[in-house]
């Protein structure tokens, strides 16, 4: 007896089609699982036996074969209890086998035959989606996220014995259907907003630049300036996820199992902001089978990384990479994952160990070699990639005392969109979406300046002893200030405006 079911592995944010295929023959009671299972798979055998039972179906006791093909890339996880399980029944005509052809099945078992959640539902649909199957059998609270899949069916079911009564004509079981622009609608927090900063215009207005063209920046001021404070906003000022944007991140949360079972699409462009202590691995990615990383997590969001200079070097040079091919690759020896990671990067610090450096109250108690081991421990090429550089001074009190609220997150997000829509039509069909993603084929297109500006520029140059990336960096920016102010052409106080925010290129600054 022998059957055949469909099922989906992850590699990477994607996922393939996985074909589970079930031989049961007479001999002594056994259950063998080949194709390179890890040791969740292999275990599915007592979750299935137990779960076919107890659901009051018959469990063959003969020698039983499955084998999960493609044979050469390793299967991990629970996802293929329900596929097993399946596939036994269909091979003992408990379910008829042509109904399963159809469907790609996922989910983890119970001993009692309930049906737990699984990582990855989306990717799975898509790969259903363009195998051309008829629909995909999930739990119900991965059902959701599937559900965005526009073409294909998907069922939700909670027990063994729904799967088994719609497999079988006898249970109808409504398909999920997910209202994708009801899900785009009202998806900004109002919980924290830009009017609620007292002060730090000029910030505010480095910041809107930073969101404008999608750059990197970096945040210098004493503890309790607000960097943080402005740092958690800025994810309210950047423009609206697109649905291909939306769908992406959505995967990545998908087999990483941050995405709630409530929540068919991550609407909102991601803010992480990890702890100091992380390694590496957790920052990048990594493990046996490589995951996503926070890099990737933060990916079409925000990735803010507070007390940079407590961040261990190491940690903070696997930055490098990311941060200029919007991708990250981990190596092992068996395969190699590439996953996404597309973020801006937001960096905060103190000026000095104890802070007080700038700070016109308390006084500073470090020593020169003291001050400069601390900003040393951020190498000069990731410096580099960083494109604005922001000095965050203490706020006065007569600026705390005001009750009356700055510019709303709302309006300043309104000239946000404004700028991206134009760098949208400049780059349309390049696969450049912001200034930020500028190659320099394209700064020497949509980068002209007048003779005045080359003059400005070529003096900052030689002055501050600026590299050729903060060269690109500072015309990145201009071409920014040129888009917010509706310009053509960069003009010289674009370009004036832009050297300013490279504060830590000066050699008596880092």
């Amino acid at each position: 007896m022998l059957a055949k079911v469909f099922s989906g592995a992850v590699l990477g944010i994607d996922a393939y089609i996985v074909e589970v295929e079930i031989d049961i023959s007479n001999g002594l009671p056994a259950f063998t699982t080949v194709g390179l299972p890890e040791a969740a798979v292999k275990e599915s055998r007592e979750r299935v036996k137990a779960a076919i039972n107890n659901s009051g179906y018959y469990f063959p006791y003969d020698r039983i074969t499955v084998n999960l093909a493609p044979a050469n890339i390793r299967k991990e996880g629970t996802g293929y209890d329900l596929p097993i399980s399946v596939g036994i029944m269909a091979a003992t005509n408990i379910i008829p086998q042509n109904i399963i052809q159809d469907y790609l099945l996922l989910g983890e078992l119970s001993l009692d035959g309930r049906i737990k959640p699984v990582k990855g539902s989306l990717p799975m649909a898509l790969a259903a989606q363009k195998s051309n199957l008829k629909g995909v059998i999930v739990p119900k609270e991965n059902s959701r996220e599937a559900a965005v899949v526009n073409d294909i069916s998907v069922i939700p079911v909670s027990h063994l014995s729904d799967v088994v009564g719609f497999l079988r004509g006898e249970k109808e079981i409504e398909p999920e259907y997910v209202d994708i622009s009801s899900i785009f609608e009202n998806n900004y927090q109002d919980n924290i907003n830009f009017s609620e900063v007292h002060g730090q215009e000029h910030v505010k207005r480095a910041l809107e630049i930073a969101a404008a063209g999608g750059h990197n920046v970096i945040m210098i001021g004493p503890p309790g300036a607000g960097k943080t404070m402005l740092a958690k906003r800025i994810s309210t000022i950047l423009p609206p996820i697109s649905f291909e944007e939306a769908l992406e991140t959505t995967k990545i949360y998908s087999i990483s199992g941050l995405l709630k079972s409530d929540e068919a699409l991550v609407t909102e462009r991601p803010f992480r902001s990890p702890h100091h202590t992380i390694s590496d691995a957790g920052l990048i990615g990594g493990g046996q089978i490589p995951k996503p990383g926070e890099v990737s997590l933060a990916h079409n969001g925000v990735l803010f990384l507070d007390e940079i200079a407590e961040f261990r070097k190491n940690v903070l040079e696997v930055l490098r990479q990311p941060i200029e091919d919007k991708c990250v690759s981990i190596a092992r020896a068996s395969l190699s994952i590439t996953y996404p990671s597309s973020f801006m990067l937001v960096a905060a610090m103190n000026p000095c160990p104890c802070g007080f450096l700038t700070d016109p109250i308390h006084e500073c108690k470090c020593s020169p070699i003291q001050i400069h081991r601390y900003r040393n421990k951020i190498s000069g090429p990731l410096m580099d990639r960083i494109d604005l550089h922001i000095e965050v001074p203490a706020v006065p009190y007569k600026e705390l005392k005001y009750v009356q609220t700055g510019e709303s997150s709302a309006d300043i997000r309104g000239r946000v969109n404004n700028a991206r829509q134009i760098q949208t039509n400049r780059y349309a069909g390049s696969g450049v979406y912001c200034n930020a993603q500028m190659s320099n084929r394209h700064i020497s297109q949509h980068c002209e300046m007048d003779a005045n500006s080359h003059t400005i520029l070529e003096k900052a140059i030689d002055k501050l002893g600026l590299s050729a990336r903060a060269y690109n960096r500072i015309l990145k920016i201009a071409r920014t200030l040129a888009d917010m102010d509706c310009q053509e052409r960069i003009q010289s106080n674009h370009i004036a405006e832009a050297i300013q925010y490279r504060t830590l290129d000066r050699s008596n600054s880092f």
